[in-house]
């Protein structure tokens, strides 16, 4: 497979009246053409920061890029100017949003929020940008595409609207989509329904899709690999099975531990304990020590880099030195491995 995105050692400040925020703090991952990768991990770990980064639209002059690469067939974006970005974003990399209110202009017809990308990017006529909508329309689900064509977002259910939003990003064929946290304003019915579509999307088009989200749940169906971030770096990446089956980070416990699952009806879920550091103000050493009960002396000191657990999976984390005591992932991690397991084997 050959490499779509690389992204290396990424770092992402803000300035506030308080000071620098830095919200990446050194972010590495690649992406292959055809591939899905789970960007988890709580509020303000620094996801939804890195895919606005990658789409070239940090609000300025507040968000900078501090040093870093984000390789896109080869070339670097953070070099590109605003105007070669716009060329870029909604052609080659599009991304859907968590809000589609937000997202969609409500004094516009839907049809004609579609077509635009169509007659500006891919230089078509309102004639073939009209026939191509509708298709588009057709191809998320949106029944009688004809007449939904000339209708506005207040008509359509959050579900529906959604899907016109990822009709939009999906317009110019791009090859790099983006969602961000896509479905969480939607019930679980409409969120199983989009995760589906946008699943078989993907496959149709061969396009390479992040897939970002504070929610592991949605990602076991969704994604190729998953990488796990906390205080805007990636502590934990690899395939779906490594970080479900084989979890080594702590963090990671603790996501794993507080899903639900078939068997956890009777048992109390897992809460990670504390709360996300202050990154006006990044503590030394491992940023996820004063919540991990595991922390060792050496946590508190010197960040760890990240371990090579196999060759897809690599996790940073000082359990994983030769001289680290062998500490188990706790019973409550474990038997979500199992539920997983057996959800599995029913499928």
């Amino acid at each position: 497979m050959s490499k779509l995105l690389e992204v290396k050692d990424l770092k992402v400040s803000f300035n506030t009246y308080n000071g620098e925020v830095q919200a990446v703090r050194g972010v590495s991952f690649d992406l292959n053409k055809g591939e899905t990768l789970a960007i988890v991990g709580e509020s303000g770990s620094g996801k939804s920061v890195t895919s606005t980064t990658l789409m070239g639209l940090l609000p300025k002059p507040q968000g900078f890029i501090k040093s870093g690469q984000i390789l896109f067939e080869g070339e670097d974006l953070v070099k590109k100017s605003a105007k070669e970005m716009q060329k870029i974003r909604g052609n080659d990399i599009a991304m859907v949003f968590q809000d589609p209110m937000s997202s969609l202009n409500p004094t516009m017809k839907v049809g004609n929020q579609i077509m635009e990308g169509l007659i500006k990017h891919q230089n078509m006529n309102r004639a073939d940008a009209k026939k191509k909508a509708t298709e588009l329309l057709e191809l998320v689900g949106i029944p009688h595409p004809d007449v939904r064509m000339n209708q506005y977002p207040h008509q359509f259910s959050g579900g529906m609207r959604q899907r016109v939003v990822i009709a939009i990003a999906l317009a110019c064929n791009p090859k790099l989509l983006i969602a961000d946290e896509p479905t969480t304003a939607l019930d679980v019915t409409i969120q199983a329904q989009i995760l589906e579509l946008m699943k078989k999307i993907q496959e149709e088009t061969n396009s390479a899709l992040i897939f970002i989200t504070h929610d592991l749940g949605v990602v076991a169906n969704v994604a190729d690999r998953v990488a796990v971030m906390y205080a805007g770096k990636v502590v934990e990446v690899g395939t779906v099975d490594d970080i479900f089956y084989n979890p080594k980070h702590p963090y990671t416990w603790g996501l794993l531990g507080s899903m639900p699952t078939l068997d956890s009806s009777d048992e109390e879920l897992y809460a990670i304990p504390g709360s996300p550091p202050d990154l006006l103000n990044p503590p030394k050493g491992d940023a996820f020590a004063p919540r991990n009960k595991f922390a060792l002396e050496i946590d508190t000191v010197m960040e760890p880099p990240m371990f090579k657990v196999s060759d897809t999976h690599y996790a940073a984390t000082w359990l994983l030195h030769e001289d680290a005591p062998k500490i188990e992932p706790p019973e409550s991690v474990k038997r979500r491995m199992q539920g997983f397991s057996k959800m599995e084997g029913e499928q």
